[in-house]
């Protein structure tokens, strides 16, 4: 076998890299003339309902696009292009939300999860049954008793006659499908209402 010197190499690599840039030349330029005009490319998905929502599953708040069809089921979700956030890019997760719609079967189909829970369940208390109940009953419920046990819980001093607005009969717990800005908020609420047992569940 013969020997090929470093110098040799070198000149045999430069010349094929030049080859390659000749042929790979009008694919580049058609990608480039794309890129500069901003030409919209038809979509590859037919027959298809865009629905624009925001990723779940971290506090990013990254904007995605959600595919479904006739049957209201997710065939396929991407990244937003037009989010000021990802710009159209996702991560593996953002891009697996559409399993917390569908489920798997055994051959490996998917299909819409029809244990997926769409609506407030109340189960009353020595009840055993679960009771559909509206989003204003819910928020109404749950406000009347949250104020209910601040009334009764709260502490203006302590017993040393230091001021301490509180109240350790509550708890907040989550949530890590929010994004950054809505724990924000949520935390100052939480704080205004004198809460101390503050907590969220993705460092778990």
């Amino acid at each position: 076998m013969r020997k090929i010197s470093r110098r040799d190499f070198l000149k045999n690599l430069g010349l094929g890299t030049a080859g390659l840039t000749l042929v790979a030349s009008p694919a580049l330029a058609s990608e480039s003339h794309e890129k500069i005009t901003g030409e919209k490319l038809p979509s590859k998905i037919r027959k298809v309902k865009e629905t624009f929502t925001i990723c779940a599953f971290c506090g990013c708040g990254c904007g995605i696009i959600l595919y479904s069809n006739n049957d209201n089921k997710i065939v396929y979700c991407e990244g937003d292009p037009d989010h000021p956030i990802n710009e159209g890019s996702i991560c593996s997760k953002g891009n697996a939300i559409i399993d917390t719609y569908n489920t798997i079967e055994k051959g490996g189909n998917r299909v819409i999860n029809k244990l997926r829970v769409t609506k407030p369940l109340y189960r009353a208390p020595g009840s055993t049954k679960w009771e559909e109940k509206s989003w204003d009953w819910a928020l109404s419920e749950i406000a009347k008793r949250i104020k209910k046990t601040r009334d009764a819980s709260f502490e203006e001093t302590d017993d040393k006659g230091v001021t301490v607005n509180r109240t350790t009969a509550i708890a907040t717990f989550g949530s890590a499908s929010l994004d950054n800005e809505e724990n924000y908020l949520l935390h100052k609420m939480f704080r205004s209402w004198g809460l101390l047992n503050i907590e969220h569940h993705a460092r778990l």
